[in-house]
């Protein structure tokens, strides 16, 4: 444990390092349109919060839960999520992931990730199903966005929230703090620009890190019985590429070990991989890990499938059939 806290305090460092960095930059490029790199670090940096954050909630930093806890409130407050949103949502999809009706990571936002949800889609909605997967890198420069939206939302609702008032008030803090600089000292085209890119990079970075790890692997039916490490193993995608790939998505390229050990500090996930890898090959269980481009290439054509459900239905069915090979 005092080896992943050392870890955990070196990376701390490292991403307060770059935020001095980027206010520094702030300060020196003034009005100049040098300051959509800051934005994109910016981008980056908060991304990189979010992964301490996620690993706060599966309590693998602190040594309690309830300091854990606390941790993750205020790292997602500093990246601009509610915590009670998010920690609902993923605890559901830790529970049972790519299971219809359990996991709502499979739920319909925009993207369509089940043959039932695209064939409902209509209108806009349905146009963008069609071709989801060609969409689906461009649409993540909203996800940003989105994410803030659907934090705040939630936290406006009705429903008992325990952490409602602090969770506002820090995400009131941090969007005044990254907010009031930018429009208060940039011209107002630029000061949207930053914002737009800052936004843009959160999300693509936040969603292709997370896209690979599920998408496009089987899909468990409502009513179906599997047996917690056969759920978790055959849903889950790794990544390869060693510490640079552990670097870059905040230990999610061990998806599989992360989901048999969710509370387990991310240096010690490649340990686990090849335990996990030589128990799978025993016990003839698939043990799915590819490279990062394999794995959008997969996602994609995983979602241009689906989109197929939502396909006008005056289409020529022998072009329909030749799409889905």
């Amino acid at each position: 444990m005092r080896r992943a806290l050392w870890f955990y305090i070196v990376v701390a460092a490292a991403i307060a390092v770059g935020f001095g960095g980027c206010i520094t930059g702030f300060i020196l490029f003034g009005e100049s349109w040098y300051q959509l790199l800051i934005a994109g670090a910016l981008g980056i940096l908060f991304t990189q919060v979010a992964f301490l954050a996620h690993e706060a909630a599966h309590r693998a930093i602190l040594s309690t839960g309830p300091s854990n806890d606390r941790l993750a409130l205020i790292l997602g407050g500093i990246v601009g999520m509610s915590y009670s949103w998010w920690d609902s949502k993923h605890s559901r999809h830790h529970a049972n992931p790519n299971k219809v009706g359990k996991d709502p990571d499979i739920e319909i936002d925009t993207i369509s990730f089940l043959d039932e949800d695209a064939a409902k889609a209509r209108g806009i909605q349905r146009l963008i199903t069609r071709k989801q997967g060609w969409l689906f890198f461009p649409l993540l420069t909203l996800e940003g966005l989105n994410l803030h939206l659907l934090s705040v939302r939630h936290l406006a609702s009705r429903g008992k929230i325990k952490t409602r008032w602090s969770e506002l008030g820090m995400l009131a803090l941090r969007f005044a703090a990254v907010l009031v600089p930018v429009f208060l000292f940039l011209p107002l085209g630029m000061a949207f620009a930053f914002m737009g890119v800052e936004l843009a990079v959160f999300g693509v970075y936040m969603g292709a890190t997370f896209a690979p790890n599920h998408k496009g692997m089987p899909i468990i039916a409502k009513d179906a019985k599997l047996d917690f490490f056969s759920k978790q193993v055959r849903t889950s995608r790794n990544i390869r590429g060693g510490w640079w790939a552990t670097w870059l998505m905040g230990g999610l390229n061990y998806q599989v070990e992360h989901h048999l050990f969710p509370g387990m500090a991310r240096p010690y996930l490649s340990h686990a991989r090849g335990i996990v890898r030589d128990y799978c090959r025993t016990n003839d269980v698939p043990y799915t890990e590819t490279s990062l481009w394999r794995s959008y290439a997969i996602v994609i054509a995983y979602l241009n499938r689906v989109g197929l459900a939502a396909r006008d239905p005056f289409d020529c069915p022998m072009a329909s059939q030749y799409r889905r090979g």
